[in-house]
C-alpha cells in the first residue's frame, strides 16, 4: 500500500495534487485536452463536453472522500494470471494456398501498395 506524507513529498508535487483534487473544468481546459489529443472539438459541442468532464470530476471528487483505510489497492481485476490456452500444432496451408486468391502476388510474398512515404 502506497501512503503520501504531505510533508516528505517535493513541493511540486504538492502543488500538482492540489490542483487534481480542485480540478474546475472550462472550455479553456477541453481545448487544451482536446489539442493535445488531436481531437477536432465543434464549438457547437464544447457546453455539452465541458458539462460531461465536469461530472466525470464530481463523480472522481465524490470517490476521494470515500474512506479506503484498510482497503488494499488493487492492480488487477481478477486473480488469473497469465490464463493461456496451450499450444497446438495444427496443419498449415502451403503458400501457393495463401497466395493463390491474393490480388498481386510476385510468387513468394504478397505485394501491397506503398502507405508509408519517407
Amino acid at each position: 500500500m502506497v501512503s503520501l506524507d504531505l510533508l516528505t513529498i517535493p513541493a511540486w508535487l504538492s502543488r500538482s495534487l492540489e490542483y487534481i483534487c480542485n480540478m474546475q473544468v472550462d472550455e479553456k481546459l477541453v481545448s487544451h485536452l482536446a489539442h493535445l489529443s488531436r481531437l477536432n472539438v465543434a464549438p457547437e459541442k464544447m457546453g455539452k463536453l465541458v458539462s460531461d468532464m465536469q461530472d466525470l470530476v464530481g463523480f472522481v471528487e465524490q470517490l476521494n472522500n470515500l474512506d479506503t483505510t484498510g482497503t488494499e489497492p488493487l492492480m488487477h481485476m481478477g486473480s488469473n494470471v497469465n490464463v493461456l490456452r496451450e499450444d497446438i500444432v495444427a496443419g498449415s496451408i502451403t503458400r501457393e494456398e495463401a497466395l493463390k486468391n491474393a490480388p498481386n502476388t510476385d510468387g513468394v510474398f504478397f505485394k501491397v501498395p506503398k502507405v508509408i512515404r519517407k
